[in-house]
């Protein structure tokens, strides 16, 4: 018997050698464990599903409830730069040392009377941190799904309310080849006779049709909630409730009233509860904060952080970097997972792009700069692309990074986008402030 694990590190690192694969769906592994914890919580729970979206969504469901005076408890994955940030109770990224105890008891449950069950790295780490959340106090847990829905770990937690956010093409050899059979898995979050709110708003048929079977409460957009707005504010109708005259939500981007509507929708189903006040939603919309997500860093150039890796939201970043108006000069960091549909991400964005910078990222799972770089020429190619656009291949971000800022003018703008690794590989000692070396001092 090897000797246990005493950090958080040497947990992980223990995660990691437990099971042969990285996903494996299914939770008759994981269940059996959680029922030896006897995993279950005393507060209502979201559970938030979905291809683009999960992320805001959540951090606008935990800014608004704490603003409302309740303490919140919110997991989501992947993490940017650390394991911890995967895990926020009242706003707070939890510590190293506060997780130990947790996957503790997580392997005294898995080996248990010589029986011992397999769980891959998410499902482990997915187990002690619901634990955590389950012994915090909470008056509200929101969880991610990582992949899918219906057999993603946190799926063993009967969720009060559900949220679907934006269902898009992406883990096509999990979930299924289009949006209907990818809406399928998505939609086992469902519970029967509670609500599920689906903030698509061109919702897969598959979506609809099993909340039905179920009889789930179905909140649809543009049927039992709708938003409209101006330059200036917006305003949301729902069941028996409205809010005018609200100011956008300090995520950027067009894609977030969608998240903000479905957030306010499911804060409305479950008002017997958790019950907010106007004001509490003005202040949370207005706080929120979620790094990597169209998150624009002041400086000379401007920096934009997006972890934009599909198809579907590469082409929100690029409506975005579009509305943001005129730079001399976009570069672009990218880096990005060898399994994505990279033909159709790259020659959407392409045009907004002048110089790129493709980087190497520290997973067997990801594409190599070298590759990204031939697949934007075969693009070029095809699309009769401008002749004056550059490339260069670098071993990791912080290299792109550099390579970008001593090529830059002050004005322009550098966009590093991609893969979580891609943004998180920037951030590794803190959000940059960009300084262009020609700045005529």
């Amino acid at each position: 018997m090897q000797t246990k694990p005493h950090t958080l590190e040497g947990w992980l690192r223990h995660c990691e050698q437990l099971h042969p694969h990285n996903i494996d769906m299914g939770l008759d592994r994981v269940s059996v464990v959680a029922r030896r914890m006897a995993l279950r919580f005393e507060c209502p729970v979201i559970t938030v599903a979905g291809t683009n979206g999960k992320g805001s969504t959540c951090a606008m469901l935990e800014a608004v409830a704490q603003q409302a005076g309740y303490r919140t408890g919110v997991y989501t994955s992947p993490h940017l730069v650390h394991f911890e940030e995967r895990c926020r109770v009242h706003g707070e990224s939890v510590s190293a040392s506060d997780l130990v105890a947790h996957f503790e008891a997580v392997e005294r449950a898995r080996v248990q009377n010589g029986d011992e069950v397999s769980l891959t790295y998410f499902e482990f780490t997915t187990l002690a941190i619901l634990r955590l959340m389950s012994h915090a106090r909470l008056d509200v847990a929101i969880l991610e799904v990582g992949l899918g829905g219906r057999l993603d770990a946190t799926n063993i937690i009967d969720a009060d309310c559900a949220v679907i956010t934006s269902i898009d093409i992406d883990h096509t050899e999990f979930l299924g080849p289009d949006r209907e059979s990818i809406g399928r898995e998505k939609a086992g979050i469902m519970r029967t006779g509670r609500p599920v709110i689906v903030s698509d708003p061109m919702a897969p048929q598959s979506v609809v049709d099993h909340a039905r079977e179920i009889g789930a409460d179905l909140w649809s957009f543009g049927r039992d909630f709708n938003f409209s707005g101006d330059k200036q504010q917006w305003s949301w109708a729902g069941r028996g409730r409205r809010y005018a005259g609200l100011a956008y939500p300090s995520l950027r981007g067009a894609n977030q009233l969608v998240n903000a509507s479905g957030v306010l929708a499911a804060l409305e189903a479950l008002r017997d509860r958790l019950p907010v006040t106007a004001q509490a939603v003005r202040n949370g919309l207005a706080l929120v904060e979620l790094p990597g997500r169209f998150q624009i860093v002041p400086g000379q150039p401007t920096l934009v952080l997006d972890v934009a890796h599909n198809p579907h939201s590469v082409a929100a970043l690029t409506a975005n970097l579009d509305a943001m108006g005129f730079f001399p000069t976009t570069h672009a960091v990218f880096g990005a997972m060898a399994d994505k549909d990279l033909g159709p991400m790259l020659a959407k964005v392409g045009p907004l792009v002048d110089r790129w910078y493709f980087t190497n990222l520290p997973t067997p799972r990801a594409e190599t700069a070298a590759t990204l770089q031939q697949k934007w020429n075969a693009v070029q190619m095809v699309a009769g692309g401008r002749r004056d656009v550059t490339s260069s291949v670098h071993a990791d971000p912080m290299q792109a990074l550099a390579a970008a800022v001593a090529a830059a003018d002050p004005a322009d703008r550098i966009v590093v986008f991609g893969s979580f690794y891609t943004v998180g590989g920037v951030l590794i000692n803190g959000t940059p402030r960009l300084q262009a070396k020609h700045l005529g001092q």
